[in-house]
């Protein structure tokens, strides 16, 4: 489901100064941004952290955003931008080695093992991925932007954005099937051991 646009009254609002209208754009799109920086990242703290700078950088930027572009769109530039930043930093510097396990697991409320199991696989699958596939792979399967703003947000081609999302799509397929997860076309996936 695509994330809505918020009401083109409320920007201007919150572009004026409006900390009400700033904190109801906030509450709309904190939880979808948080979800995406953590699957980048990987790290609960380092998620709520980066998501707290990001929307401090949309704040101070809100006022030169124009209109004439998807919000949504610029909201997830912005993430991208900080996303790659600290990615680009980690790389600079060592880092102590996490395994796969300490990822953070999905919640699935009162959902059989066999499913537990396979979307756990799907998020390992997933973070196995390169930053560029995983970026779009996320920002299409749990953001629910479009292809043309993945491509504005992510400053790529829409053929781009295509293809990786493709091959996202067929490396995390693959990885499931080295480990015995069968994913059926509508989506269910289902344990063969």
């Amino acid at each position: 489901m695509p994330l809505p646009q918020p009401d083109h009254l409320l920007l201007r609002r919150a572009q004026k100064g409006d900390e009400d209208a700033f904190r109801t754009i906030l509450e709309m799109y904190e939880v979808p941004v948080y979800n995406y920086v953590l699957r980048m990242v990987g790290d609960r703290a380092l998620a709520e952290d980066l998501t707290q700078e990001i929307f401090i950088r949309i704040y101070q930027g809100l006022a030169g955003f124009s209109l004439r572009c998807r919000f949504t769109t610029w909201l997830f530039q912005v993430a991208k931008n900080r996303v790659l930043d600290e990615l680009r930093a980690r790389e600079r510097k060592p880092q102590a080695v996490v395994t796969l396990d300490d990822l953070p697991p999905l919640e699935v409320v009162d959902a059989p093992p066999e499913r537990i199991e396979a979307i756990d696989a799907v998020w390992r699958a997933v973070a196995l991925l390169n930053a560029d596939l995983k970026m779009a792979l996320l920002l299409r399967d749990v953001v629910g932007l479009s292809y043309t703003e993945i491509a504005d947000s992510l400053e790529i081609t829409l053929a781009t954005v295509k293809w990786r999302i493709f091959k996202a799509r067929e490396e995390v397929q693959l990885a499931l099937e080295r480990e015995g997860i069968e994913v059926e076309v509508g989506g269910r996936a289902t344990a063969e051991r």
